[in-house]
């Protein structure tokens, strides 16, 4: 079955959309889940990630590989959230993490800056001047997230398959179209998709794991097969610790380290260690 992401601004309706359309489809809706899972395995207060998300990427550098590392439990806890799939996720990143999955429909929800500054004068009892300061700095520091972190503005169309706006349309009318969008077959599980899924989540667990010992290390895993790289020869003995931490994980088979030249002295193909 689908699994939907939708991106949204503050007070666009979107939450509204995913709450009703995981209701009209029998799916389970997740969004602070998540935030939760990766604060608890990244060991620090749920407060601080939340801060981190509205305010400068910088903020995440006061930590240790801070950047690196908490994007990577972020990504392993939705991965391993959607792996069921009949999800519909409304939170940060979705579109980016699950990009390459073809099962799954990538919405972003839009509103009026009047009818958002509006609902948060409502909501928060605050003056439109206020509202809407509040709301351009947030607008501003999403789209610092995706294109510091991510490389791509949250409100480019393209990672999206389809954009509605709450205005003319309702929040119904548009869990009438995503959920008809969703039954098409272009949305639909196949056994080539979940195996793209399962090995994004295998991947992830494998790096949250493996960036403690390593920052710059890249993860692909292929039906159960991981392949870590590092930018340099690492010595034996991380290589041994890295083979300790992950070959007994669940969903692994074999694990292989490619140690990469940074300045290849000569032409050659790099070298494999096969750690299993």
């Amino acid at each position: 079955m689908p699994i939907v992401t939708i991106s949204r601004g503050s007070y666009s309706r979107g939450k509204e959309v995913a709450e009703k359309l995981s209701r009209r489809l029998g799916y389970d809706c997740i969004s602070r889940d998540i935030l939760l899972d990766a604060s608890n395995e990244f060991n620090i207060p749920e407060i601080k990630l939340i801060r981190a998300l509205h305010d400068s990427p910088t903020v995440l550098e006061r930590f240790s590989n801070g950047k690196e590392r908490y994007l990577s439990y972020l990504r392993s806890a939705l991965l391993n959230s959607v792996l069921k799939d009949n999800v519909v996720y409304h939170g940060l990143a979705g579109h980016y993490f699950l990009q390459d999955v073809p099962h799954v429909l990538k919405v972003r929800i839009t509103a009026s800056i009047e009818a958002r500054v509006s609902e948060e004068m409502r909501r928060e009892n605050i003056s439109a001047e206020k509202a809407r300061s509040i709301l351009k700095k947030d607008d501003e520091e999403r789209r610092k997230w995706g294109i510091q972190i991510y490389g791509t503005d949250t409100w480019d169309s393209n990672l999206y398959d389809v954009v509605l706006h709450i205005g003319r349309l309702t929040v119904d009318d548009a869990v009438n179209i995503l959920h008809d969008i969703v039954r098409k077959p272009a949305f639909q599980q196949s056994p080539a998709s979940q195996k793209i899924l399962k090995d994004l989540a295998l991947s992830a667990k494998v790096l949250c794991i493996l960036i403690k010992m390593d920052p710059a290390v890249n993860v692909r895993s292929d039906d159960g097969v991981v392949f870590v790289t590092s930018p340099a020869t690492l010595p034996e003995n991380i290589i041994s610790e890295m083979k300790k931490a992950v070959e007994n994980l669940e969903g692994v088979r074999e694990v292989i380290l490619q140690a990469m030249q940074t300045k290849p002295q000569q032409d050659h193909i790099n070298t494999f260690y096969n750690i299993k």
